[in-house]
């Protein structure tokens, strides 16, 4: 069993660990000056595709938490990083914002709605029935389909919206074909977070708080799994579930005298 002590890198999650509703919550402030102090590599990992490293960065800081963006791990990265090393022609259809489409630009895509050899789902707050169209019927030409996430709804002020997921949903039931994947909880996600930071699984280490994304893919790709009660998950809900982390902690401040 590996101890705390022998974790060399951390990757964590945003919402539910280092922030709630904007605001910083106890002891992350503290952890992300431990990993700087004490020279640890780090990633925060989000299923965001929406903002670039550098808009959550800036995000952060307004929330008290000072994380460079070379720090931080998006949906929309691992899928740009998955589709780079992928063969064929590098043109995309995306449906997305600036941090997908200029994480795809920056790993050598040409956006186009002209025969686009991929179609590129992720979050935006502006879906629209003529992007959902174009993308069904190039997905019913050929083109293969990609997903940054699979959340369902997204949380706003006057209440929940449809997310990647449910659009996801609508293509595949337009089009009998279902998109891969890239972001939690598929284990791709951390492995490529892992190749960015040069870490090994059995040095690494995974702070969630939702045992159906963080932990099961932590799980999965070989990490150390921490799970924090300050999100999603209560007590109830772990018992739910037929495997456990390795560390269950009220929040990332009990990890602190550890490290």
């Amino acid at each position: 069993m590996r101890k705390i002590r022998d974790i060399e890198c951390w990757l964590t999650d945003m919402d539910g660990v280092l922030v709630h509703e904007n605001e910083a919550i106890r002891g992350a402030n503290e952890l992300i000056n431990r990993w700087v102090d004490t020279s640890r590599r780090f990633l925060v990992l989000t299923n965001n595709s929406i903002f670039t490293p550098r808009d959550l960065s800036a995000r952060l800081e307004k929330s008290g938490l000072s994380i460079p963006e070379e720090n931080i791990w998006t949906s929309a990265l691992a899928t740009a990083s998955f589709l780079e090393q992928q063969s064929g022609e590098k043109t995309a259809y995306v449906i997305g914002e600036a941090g997908l489409t200029t994480a795809l630009h920056e790993a050598g895509f040409v956006l186009t709605d002209q025969d686009p050899a991929w179609v590129v789902l992720g979050e935006t707050r502006t879906y629209s029935f003529e992007t959902i169209t174009k993308a069904i019927r190039m997905v019913s030409d050929g083109a293969r389909f990609i997903a940054t996430n699979p959340d369902t709804t997204g949380p706003s002020r006057e209440g929940i919206l449809p997310a990647a997921g449910a659009v996801a949903a609508m293509i595949t039931a337009a089009t009998n074909r279902k998109p891969y994947i890239v972001g939690k909880p598929n284990p791709m996600m951390f492995r490529s977070a892992m190749n960015r930071i040069e870490a090994h699984s059995e040095t690494t280490a995974m702070i969630g708080d939702r045992m159906d994304t963080d932990i099961i893919a932590g799980m999965e790709a070989g990490l150390h799994t921490v799970l924090v009660m300050t999100g999603l998950t209560t007590a109830a809900d772990i018992q739910k579930y037929p495997f456990r982390p390795n560390q269950v902690i009220d929040s990332v401040a009990d990890l602190i005298p550890e490290i």
